[in-house]
């Protein structure tokens, strides 16, 4: 099999990336002035692109397999096969979501106010399908960074801004208007590439792992002891992804217990375990989680 060629996007996402192929299984080395940093595994060659860029390579076939946003394959209306939506399982994650903002003063209170005004973002192409789709004319410029303060210095009159919580846009005396888009990392491969039966398998894989380790987020493995009197008072208490699994002991009169739980679930859990007679409890962290 030829090498599969993976993007990694550079910049905010890069040490995440890392992370996720780490806990996936695939150790990525950086080096401070390469932007091809090595991979342990012999079938995988890495280099470090613009997430912006991401899509539009891959789909030239530049590269078979990357990890970008949603958002800007639709900027770039690139022609990629999707694999995973790699979203983060956690209770606090907070997905990345396009806003239009303007100031806080501002008499704009929608979308059709903005008729005929300026709009600064990075998003130039999306912005203007959406406001075409929906028959506004507004001026789109490309905004190079700091576009928040665009509409403090009177450069535009509104903004086309990503945020997770919003918190940012407030702290410059924005208010939001519309949500335009919400955006998730995702893996996608290069069309001719996904045809290729063995690339296939390979980026198969990798969307498997990823994925087996995004699962894993925020969740932990649990075991213990429970008497036999107690068994079934202790199951009916065990909050699981699917049946837990009961395994007799030696001692005819004990079973042991083990399931996967949410993280935050233990501090409660533990307790009322323990008072209903469960003894030896283990809780252990998980690095993946396979559903099939």
């Amino acid at each position: 099999m030829s090498l599969i060629r993976l993007a990694i996007p550079k910049g905010s996402l890069q040490q995440s990336t890392i992370e996720l192929f780490r806990d996936a299984g695939w150790t990525i080395t950086m080096s401070s002035r390469s932007y091809f940093p090595s991979i342990d595994d012999a079938d995988i060659e890495c280099a470090l692109v613009r997430a912006q860029e991401i899509s539009r390579y891959v789909e030239s076939g530049l590269f078979d397999v990357a990890l970008t946003g949603k958002d800007w394959i639709l900027e770039n209306s690139s022609d990629v096969q999707e694999v995973e939506d790699l979203i983060y399982s956690k209770a606090t994650y907070h997905p990345a979501k396009w806003v239009l903002a303007v100031d806080e003063k501002s008499e704009i209170r929608s979308v059709e106010d903005l008729r005929g005004k300026k709009i600064a973002t990075e998003l130039v192409n999306f912005t203007k399908k959406y406001f075409r789709e929906r028959n506004i004319p507004v001026e789109v410029e490309f905004s190079w960074g700091a576009t928040e303060a665009k509409v403090v210095d009177g450069l535009a009159d509104a903004i086309v801004e990503v945020t997770e919580t919003g918190s940012t846009i407030r702290a410059h005396n924005l208010k939001i208007i519309e949500e335009l888009l919400v955006t998730n990392t995702k893996l996608i491969a290069n069309r001719s590439s996904w045809k290729d039966s063995r690339k296939r398998t390979k980026i198969e894989q990798i969307a498997l792992m990823l994925k087996s380790a995004l699962q894993a987020t925020g969740m932990a493995g649990l075991k213990m002891n429970a008497p036999k009197e107690s068994l079934e008072q202790i199951i009916d208490m065990l909050p699981a992804l699917t049946s837990p699994t009961v395994s007799p002991l030696h001692d005819p009169n004990w079973y042991s217990l083990e399931i996967i739980i949410h993280e935050s679930q233990s501090r409660n859990l533990i307790p009322e375990l323990l008072r209903a007679g469960a003894r030896g409890i283990i809780e252990y962290p998980l690095k993946k989680v396979l559903n099939g």
